[in-house]
């Protein structure tokens, strides 16, 4: 899942060097964190949050996949 979203971000963004993504688990959640670059922020996240919900789509259903509730926060 993290590098589904590592992927995905990179993909989205001018800057694709400057992506992170990091991992908080829990007991039966994930939290994945993407970092980038001020600019791109507005491309991650997309008119009305559009990308960011499609993004959040996408990982959760890799998540349910393996039994796991995941959430992204972009940051």
């Amino acid at each position: 899942m993290k590098e589904l979203l590592h992927y995905l971000a990179q993909q989205l963004v001018d800057a694709p060097d400057e992506v992170e993504v990091s991992l908080v688990e829990g007991e039966r959640s994930i939290i994945l964190e993407l970092r980038v670059a001020p600019d791109d922020m507005g491309k991650v996240i997309g008119k009305q949050g559009k990308i960011a919900q499609a993004i959040r789509t996408l990982v959760k259903a890799a998540g349910l996949r393996e039994g796991k509730r995941v959430m992204v926060e972009i940051l």
